[in-house]
């Protein structure tokens, strides 16, 4: 990749990656004498092929990242329906502020996970190409597994929190009827 022995090649990779910080944002370090500045590294975003300019363009790049997700994987929507039903049937049901709340959190760390499984499959891919390697697949295996792992504990969550309250109300329901 480079020319040069292997520790040459890390030296200009953290020469051109890692600057010293300007002394204007640096703090000083009190266990240093007389207050002096500890000298800090700041990583230099010169290389990376697109940084957002503004806090707007940066949501608009996470938003890229859920809409491609949404429109390209499945189990991405199934998640997205099953918690927004979830939500909607908590709603319903009337359950308690920190009961949705969780609910909410669940949903949101199940998409977290097949967002992140996404993102390791595409680079898992990037990286072996067509080619098979067994620590790519130990890799989107992992991922998926934490996936599923999540989504086993939302359902256990979300279970425990609505299942009780929507038996109830079958009860409710069923007796109405049969009078």
């Amino acid at each position: 990749m480079f020319p040069g022995n292997k520790d040459d090649q890390q030296d200009l990779i953290l020469s051109t990656v890692l600057q010293p910080m300007p002394s204007e944002l640096q703090t000083p370090d009190p266990e240093c004498p007389n207050g002096k500045v500890a000298p800090t590294m700041k990583v230099n975003r010169e290389l990376a092929w697109r940084v957002a300019p503004t806090l707007f363009v940066s949501f608009r790049y996470a938003w890229a990242g859920v809409s491609y997700a949404f429109q390209t994987q499945r189990n991405f929507r199934i998640h997205v329906f099953l918690g927004a039903f979830a939500l909607s049937l908590g709603g319903f049901l009337q359950l308690s502020a920190v009961e949705m709340a969780v609910i909410g959190l669940t949903v949101g760390a199940v998409l977290t996970m097949e967002l992140l499984n996404t993102a390791i499959e595409s680079v898992v891919d990037l990286t072996v190409k067509q080619n098979y390697h067994e620590l790519a697949k130990i890799a989107k295996d992992c991922a998926a597994a934490a996936v599923l792992i999540s989504a086993f504990a939302s359902v256990g969550v979300a279970s425990s929190l609505i299942l009780p309250k929507l038996w109830v109300k079958v009860l409710l329901l069923l007796q109405a009827t049969s009078l």
